[in-house]
């Protein structure tokens, strides 16, 4: 079997990382409905064997959504104090959908330091794994109500390779809003074109992504973190989360865009 034709159906341990906007809604607002779609689809991976982490967003949309806020606040202590009253009614949503299906869940809120520090990285590590064998899908947000600019992750897609590189995952799913890695803007260019496969993540995949934004959650720390698994033997999908069925379909290789993994 050739690089090309890696077969993806193998995979068994799964990160799937949802993005904000697969969870809320235009106005920033956790969005039920979104979330009831992204847990369906996760069950039906669950019973055919796989296990799950889901590395999830949208914290901070539940807190604007509780207090009605008219939209996302901007300053530091107003997203970390949004997010406080936040990752409870997340959670507390994930728990009623999962729930229908009778699988447990767990919440994981981490920052840097449960990666960095040897000690507490080795004590992640383990959790997740008793929580795996448990068959409970482990939840995990950045702890954003606390962390700082000296001991964040920095975003849920680096946080997601992170995660994924530490209990040996099989693939990484990102879920997004864009059907994955263009050569342009594809709102900008009409010769944008969706590159379905990367070999290997040079200076000019870079340089696509960086078109799209640089900003938390844009397309170009979506490649880093691709890169960073490839390294790792991980390979990575980018699709996009509002299509029917789209974890699926980023089984069978028919939608977003594939990193290839390098020799494990």
């Amino acid at each position: 079997m050739g690089d090309t034709d890696l077969d993806l159906k193998g995979a068994k341990r799964l990160v799937v990382k949802a993005g904000t906007s697969n969870l809320t809604d235009e106005s920033s607002r956790l969005d039920v409905g979104k979330m009831a779609k992204l847990v369906s689809e996760m069950m039906k991976l669950r019973r055919q064997g796989r296990e799950l982490i889901l590395v999830s967003s949208g914290a901070i949309g539940a807190g604007v959504g509780r207090l009605n806020l008219p939209r996302r606040p901007e300053g530091m202590p107003q997203l970390q104090a949004a997010a406080a009253i936040g990752q409870g009614i997340m959670m507390q949503t994930y728990e009623y959908f999962f729930n229908n299906y009778g699988q447990p869940i767990a919440q994981l809120l981490l920052t840097a330091d449960d990666f960095n520090n040897p000690v507490r990285h080795g004590n992640l590590t383990s959790t997740l794994e008793t929580l795996l064998r448990w068959g409970v899908i482990p939840v995990i947000n950045e702890n954003d109500t606390v962390a700082t600019e000296e001991i964040r992750v920095g975003d849920n897609d680096t946080l997601a390779a992170y995660v994924a590189m530490g209990v040996g995952a099989d693939l990484l799913i990102i879920l997004t809003d864009v059907d994955g890695l263009y050569t342009r803007n594809p709102s900008e260019s009409a010769e944008s074109r969706l590159v379905e496969t990367v070999e290997e993540v040079t200076p000019e995949v870079e340089g696509w992504a960086s078109r799209a934004g640089k900003g938390f959650g844009g397309m170009y720390t979506k490649v880093q973190a691709a890169k960073m698994l490839a390294g790792h033997g991980i390979p990575t999908v980018i699709v996009n989360g509002g299509e029917p069925d789209i974890l699926d379909k980023a089984f069978e290789r028919r939608a977003g865009t594939l990193f290839m993994p390098r020799r494990r």
